[in-house]
């Protein structure tokens, strides 16, 4: 009998073969294909083996997940699937929530859009690369699958978190602002490209935004979250014009 499994985690080739040896150690596998576009595992099997047993032997980096097939009736399937990506996502979204309210209160009393704006880049670069600085050895594999220039110049995805550790002191200094506004829109602008391809080619890949610690799908939520960077460097460039 042959089964096929959804694999969330894969970041390299060398992922594609950790996956493959692990699974076919088990003593019912006969054959394990792995198709690292579509984030999916072939497996042979003399007699069916539980997922639970499969997830097991499997490195905690990846999560392996019955694959859904539509039928007439997939109203429930959807719902069900949305709730899934919703609990994947709900970090983002909580830390998204607090830069936002932290920001809103730096300046209740005295409102401004333009330090409300400014504070909420700075804190959304220090909180993201934060994250990115708890594995600085597995986020540049994780970052190259979508970002253009970390796949052309490795280098690139290693310095990335201290640029953005940078750009958030920047912000929040009020230190040559205008500067690190154009640096955001060429960061997040080439970052944004390599999203819109992923999302559009349908890879199921993880999302780097907030490193490896938190196992985040590439999602619409990564390019919200970058779309709503550029639009705040393109409004703040437009009011110093």
């Amino acid at each position: 009998m042959k089964h096929t499994y959804k694999i969330v985690g894969m970041t390299c080739g060398n992922c594609k073969a950790t996956i493959e040896k692990k699974i076919s150690e088990l003593q019912d596998v006969e054959n394990v294909e792995v198709d690292f576009e579509k984030g999916e595992v072939s497996i042979s099997m003399s007699k069916h083996i539980d997922i639970i047993e499969l997830q097991k032997i499997l490195p905690s980096k990846y999560s392996i997940s019955e694959k859904k097939f539509v039928t007439t009736n997939t109203s429930s399937l959807e719902i069900q699937q949305e709730k899934s990506k919703l609990g994947q996502l709900k970090p983002l979204l909580l830390i998204i929530f607090y830069i936002t309210s932290a920001s809103i209160l730096l300046h209740f009393k005295n409102w401004s859009w333009s330090d409300f704006m400014i504070d909420f880049m700075g804190l959304f670069y220090i909180v993201f690369s934060f994250f990115k600085m708890l594995d600085l050895k597995g986020f540049p594999e994780s970052f190259r699958m979508y970002d253009p220039l970390a796949k052309q110049v490795p280098v690139y995805g290693w310095i990335y978190p201290f640029i953005e550790t940078a750009l958030g002191l920047m912000f929040l200094m009020r230190f040559e602002v205008k500067i690190a506004l154009i640096i955001t829109l060429v960061v997040l602008g080439i970052t944004t490209i390599g999203v819109i391809k992923t999302l559009l080619d349908k890879k199921s890949i993880r999302c780097a935004c907030l490193g490896t610690a938190l196992k985040l799908p590439m999602t619409e939520a990564t390019f919200i979250e970058n779309a709503i960077m550029i639009i705040m460097a393109i409004l703040m460039l437009l009011n110093t014009l």
